[in-house]
């Protein structure tokens, strides 16, 4: 039942990622996704079918509702249109996470609003439903963010990283793409076959100290 905000909450939060990418960069000069009519939250206008649905919608049914993951299509971007090219690349990459970190702390709010002090065994099956449901939209918004911060091309902390490196140094790191996403698709599937959780391990310490703090648990 708590599927029904969850999920629609996953998608959203995702969106919200991908469109921040989007207005920063609409702001520091780039018209590039205004113009493909992608600063939108209209969810059709940035749906990957396997990244924003099947993705999502697998780890939450294999993981028994407790953890899920996904992406959008990428907000096209021109940092050619940029003043500061490194700099503008560099902030509208970081807009995406602090999108996805503000979510997880309005998310962590209301979670404070109607559960603080709220006596477990007094808890009703709709409250249930919606403590579960805020929890795991605090901890997906955390989760997307901090992964898309790890300084690996494509992710955006290689573009965050980008704006402190030299332009030789900058160009050369970011060309090194597509052996970015080996690197990833190595990890996973490694992960996979000897259970070894490679990326959770990374990023479970400080998610887990990070909700601690919003939620006073």
């Amino acid at each position: 039942m708590e599927y029904i905000i969850i999920i629609p909450l996953i998608f959203m939060s995702i969106i919200i990622h991908e469109v921040s990418h989007g207005y920063v960069a609409y702001l520091l000069g780039d018209d590039t996704a205004k113009r493909r009519g992608r600063l939108s939250l209209n969810p059709l206008k940035h749906i990957d079918k396997f990244g924003t649905i099947i993705l999502p919608v697998l780890l939450l049914l294999l993981s028994g509702g407790t953890f899920a993951f996904g992406y959008a299509k990428p907000v096209p971007l021109n940092p050619y249109n940029f003043k500061d090219f490194k700099r503008g690349t560099a902030y509208s990459a970081a807009a995406g996470p602090l999108a996805n970190f503000i979510i997880a702390a309005l998310l962590a709010l209301l979670f404070r609003l109607f559960f603080h002090g709220l006596d477990a065994s007094s808890v009703s099956a709709a409250q249930l439903i919606l403590f579960k449901s805020l929890y795991i939209g605090i901890f997906f918004n955390l989760f997307l963010g901090l992964f898309n911060l790890i300084p690996i091309p494509p992710l955006d902390g290689s573009k965050v990283l980008g704006a402190f490196l030299s332009d030789e140094a900058y160009f050369r790191y970011t060309a090194q793409e597509q052996k970015g996403m080996m690197i990833f698709m190595m990890l996973m599937v490694v992960s996979y076959i000897f259970n070894l959780n490679i990326i959770s391990r990374i990023l479970m310490p400080p998610v887990s100290f990070i909700m601690k703090l919003l939620l006073g648990m």
